[in-house]
């Protein structure tokens, strides 16, 4: 991304949201709010458990994210539309930014457990945020069981993806106890927003720049849609499944509304990697297995039986190595048949390896840009206007959805973090919900734990807490037979 000067003589800057960026700021809808987010649970700082105060944690806290904002200069920025949505949103510094409008302090009830906290981040999620402020906030939360606090932050996806994600929380976070001491900010003197006129002529100029974008962009289209009809013919000789198509996910879902559920749950790393190990698949592989085992269990209890296998959206990153820290989207994703309707769990997880193995294969043939290239040249105001039309009259109801539940994987830096002193004993991510899809399922790994963050639609998923369960049950299952397998083996 390049920006560019809108006023020579104001100083006015205007950077023009890309791609996916661009396309998670247009599909955005009172009901699918496109942001993500995490709740840090923290320690209380070592050896002043009885000096240290609630007031003081705040303090703290909010001083550490007072002195690295700077870091992060979309933390800062506002997303202005360009009237009548000609041409994508743009970036520019708020004049009007004020910390306390971002950074808030709460308390959750008696006794604070597991419960309190999933249906505070819950409450946090279903809100959009402030279209006319900077796209993020965060919650310094007390009352936690154990003299623990948390600090649950959400940031708008058009900021942000998960692997960039994780570099932005780095900069909030530290290595040791001792906070760190961030450099100097530059001076703060952001220029006054930019004029309709002077949003009109920026976007102008870019799209005067647009038309061969657009036409190589719908090449490719078609170059991919070719590629990959070719593949899926080679898989079919080969006697191999083909990945999901769009829309051939059976119809367990619904319109969504903006009403949500939260539940967080974690499960032992080295358990994920013993059943990985004996079966010979990923870490996402078994997660996969797990989140179609505790969905396959809530469809039993509920008395439902799929038309088929349930499907799993799983995003993949598409930053090229060293890139990692960049903002911004660089995105694609993968449907993977979650072989739901296979009985036996082993073969189950077999079965999803088997799916994500030539999903990936089929992700590589489009090297993933072809999404972002699209979203770069379809209007603002066109998607808008497709997605609050696809909301408001509530098509998923009506018909099946492109996939049944979106899952994801984050790595995090596998050592101790700390946040203003305080140890970070859990870290649970919440992902957006998208329209028709009732749940999304993201994971982070830390600290020899993998910590589920469940967030979904309270209309369609009401007993969102017991899938949680379930999905700790199905790895459970899967645990049990490793060992027998391993056992059997010695």
């Amino acid at each position: 991304m390049t920006a560019e000067r809108g006023d020579a003589k104001k100083g006015t800057v205007m950077q023009s949201l890309v791609g996916m960026d661009a396309a998670f700021l247009a599909l955005e809808t009172p009901t699918t709010p496109m942001h993500v987010g995490v709740a840090l649970v923290l320690d209380p700082p070592e050896g002043t458990r009885s000096l240290f105060s609630p007031s003081t944690r705040y303090a703290q806290i909010r001083r550490v994210i007072q002195q690295r904002l700077h870091l992060i200069p979309p933390l800062r920025q506002r997303a202005l539309r360009v009237p009548f949505g000609l041409h994508h949103p743009v970036w520019v510094d708020d004049p009007e930014f004020d910390l306390d409008d971002h950074v808030s302090r709460a308390s959750l009830p008696t006794p604070g457990g597991q419960s309190e906290l999933d249906a505070f981040v819950a409450g946090v999620m279903s809100r959009q945020l402030d279209p006319n402020r900077p796209l993020w906030e965060m919650h310094v939360v007390e009352g936690l069981e154990g003299e623990r606090a948390a600090l649950v932050a959400k940031v708008h996806h058009a900021i942000l993806d998960g692997v960039s994600g994780a570099s932005v929380l780095a900069a909030f976070l530290d290595l040791t106890p001792r906070t760190r001491i961030a450099e100097l900010p530059p001076e703060w003197s952001p220029a006054p927003l930019p004029s309709n006129t002077q949003m009109l002529r920026h976007a102008a100029s870019s799209l005067a720049r647009q038309p061969g974008s657009t036409l190589s962009t719908l090449q490719a289209g078609v170059e991919a849609v070719a590629d990959l009809g070719m593949h899926n013919r080679e898989l079919a000789g080969r006697g191999e499944q083909s990945p999901p198509g769009f829309f051939a996910a059976p119809r367990t879902n619904g319109a969504v509304s903006n009403r949500k559920r939260f539940a967080g749950l974690s499960v032992p790393l080295k358990d994920v990697k013993l059943v990985g190990r004996v079966y010979e698949a990923t870490v996402n592989d078994v997660i996969l297995a797990c989140v179609s085992g505790g969905l396959r269990r809530l469809l039993d209890e509920r008395g439902e039986r799929a038309e088929g296998s349930l499907v799993a959206m799983v995003p993949v990153s598409t930053r090229p190595d060293g890139e990692a820290e960049e903002l911004g989207n660089q995105i694609s994703g993968m449907l993977v048949s979650l072989a739901s309707d296979i009985d036996d769990p082993v073969a189950r997880l077999d079965a999803v390896s088997e799916s994500a193995r030539v999903a990936k294969e089929q992700e590589k043939l489009h090297g993933g840009r072809f999404l972002g290239d699209l979203a770069q040249i379809t209007l603002p105001a066109l998607a808008s206007r497709v997605a609050r039309a696809v909301a408001g009259t509530r098509l998923f109801d009506k018909m099946r959805p492109p996939f049944n539940v979106t899952v994801s994987s984050v790595r995090v830096p596998d050592v101790p973090l700390f946040l203003a002193g305080s140890r970070v004993a859990g870290t649970y991510p919440v992902g957006p919900m998208a329209e028709g899809i009732g749940i999304n399922v993201t994971a982070f790994s830390y600290l020899g734990r993998i910590y589920f963050g469940l967030l979904a639609c309270r209309r369609l998923l009401p007993e969102l807490d017991e899938v949680a369960v379930h999905i700790d049950d199905a790895l459970g299952e899967l645990v049990a037979c490793a060992l027998d397998a391993r056992g059997a083996t010695a």
